[in-house]
């Protein structure tokens, strides 16, 4: 509407008249005044209508909340006992000349008035199109947008090319049997796991690559942490010298993700009332197997000899790192080879622990990434040791016949992010639209979360 003006710029019409769209957020009858609350994309503001506007004032008795309206009203100066310090609009308040209902609401199955109000999260997600409406709940997806966005901005400042990877493959890139299977016109198909192998064909093209994808895991689990449908996070870099390149590139990327949060939803985060993880100077480092020594010190624990860390592990190793330097942040190194992927590298001097590694964040991995493999005849090698078809992985072993440098990437899921750096209880309160063994959309069984 051309003569609309947004919430957010309303302080700048003080004293004259301005017209606004948005939705009925409070409604309060005081007296034969009629108190709205009204919010628009940008912001919200108070709004009165007095005795005096008599039709205005009928028409204000039928509004519920999430009505839709336009409204025309004088922009006028609250009171200085009046004026709410630190809130937008809070000195300032709508004088309703008049209203036109642009759409009607149906009666709320819910209270919706009240800032952080608390419901079961299966009730939360059964009405999920009403609850986006909710300041906490688009917090959260506000929070998102930027790490997203700043993941982007990262990579194209530091010149990785962006493309899209295919959802469909016709092989897995992490192998087991956690993948969707489809009939692809008679044939065998599946849903994507990862982009890993078409983001390595690319960098041995562009040499530096990012993508932003859609990954699907079939993990019958209905854990806090995992969902059957993510974004995902990935890059790849050529002509590094060691793993340790990547880890360092990572490090980097998330620091700037956590700058530009901060900088940029700091009323979200105020308003969901979290605690960004801190990231001191250097990121602690150790081996997997100086993670399991630390944990048998200080726990007398004895995970020593296991092949990967689990759950509590994560938790312990986070609580010793954060004591000893102030870091909510650790890296894992040297996993066992046979373990991982058939494309990790191994480690030259103890091959049969690889150079891939993890970044662990009060307790839970944020990524995974490594170095790679990038010599044809030992991906060939690895090929036959994990019994894999090569066929099924032809244009990726292709790729790497004609001189690919070492290269190496990492990869993490948007949502899970988003859920530690929120200190979320559950990662489907950062899914817009969570899929899992029990809901797509509507719950497929009557369990709860």
């Amino acid at each position: 509407m051309k003569d609309r003006t947004y919430i957010k710029d309303l302080g700048e019409k003080v004293g004259g008249e301005a017209v606004i769209c948005g939705w009925v957020d409070v409604r309060r009858d005081q007296g034969k005044m009629i108190f709205l609350d009204f919010r628009d994309m940008t912001g919200r503001v108070q709004g009165v209508i007095l005795p005096t506007y008599e039709v205005t004032l009928e028409i204000g008795k039928t509004l519920r909340n999430e009505f839709a309206v336009k409204v025309k009203g004088k922009v006028n100066k609250r009171p200085e006992r009046n004026i709410k310090e630190g809130v937008l609009n809070g000195d300032i308040e709508l004088e309703i000349l008049e209203i036109e209902v642009l759409a009607e609401a149906a009666p709320l199955p819910f209270d919706m008035s009240l800032t952080g109000y608390n419901l079961e999260l299966t009730t939360e997600l059964d009405n999920r199109a009403l609850v986006l409406r909710q300041p906490k709940v688009q917090a959260v997806f506000k929070v998102q947008e930027t790490i997203i966005d700043a993941f982007r901005e990262f990579m194209k400042k530091n010149m990785f090319f962006e493309f899209q990877a295919p959802s469909i493959t016709p092989a897995t890139a992490e192998g087991g049997a956690e993948v969707f299977k489809l009939d692809y016109f008679g044939k065998k198909a599946y849903l994507s796991q990862s982009p890993q192998l078409y983001k390595q064909i690319v960098m041995s093209a562009f040499e530096r690559c990012f993508t932003v994808n859609k990954v699907f895991r079939a993990e019958p689990s209905s854990t806090t942490r995992h969902l059957t449908e993510v974004v995902c996070l990935d890059i790849e870099m050529a002509f590094i010298e060691s793993w340790r390149d990547v880890r360092d590139m990572a490090e980097e990327t998330v620091r700037f993700i956590l700058k530009e949060v901060q900088e940029k939803n700091a009323e979200h985060i105020k308003l969901l009332g979290a605690n960004l993880p801190v990231m001191i100077d250097k990121t602690p480092t150790y081996s997997l197997r100086e993670v399991q020594e630390k944990i048998f010190e200080v726990y007398g624990r004895d995970v020593r000899g296991e092949k990967d860390t689990n759950p509590q592990d994560e938790r312990e190793i986070c609580e010793i790192v954060k004591k000893e330097t102030g870091s909510d942040f650790v890296f894992i190194y040297g996993y066992p080879t046979r373990k991982k992927p058939f494309y990790v590298y191994p480690n030259p001097d103890e091959p049969e622990y690889n150079e891939g590694m993890d970044l662990i964040c009060r307790g839970v991995e944020w990524l995974s990434g490594g170095r790679r493999v990038n010599n044809y005849d030992q991906l060939m090698e690895h090929v036959k040791l994990w019994e894999m078809d090569p066929n099924k992985v032809k244009m990726f072993l292709e790729a790497f016949k004609y001189g690919v440098p070492p290269e190496g990437g990492f990869s993490f899921g948007a949502e899970r992010v988003t859920m530690q750096l929120l200190e979320l209880k559950n990662i489907r309160e950062a899914s817009m639209f969570p899929r899992d063994m029990n809901r797509i959309d509507e719950r497929l069984s009557e369990e709860g979360y």
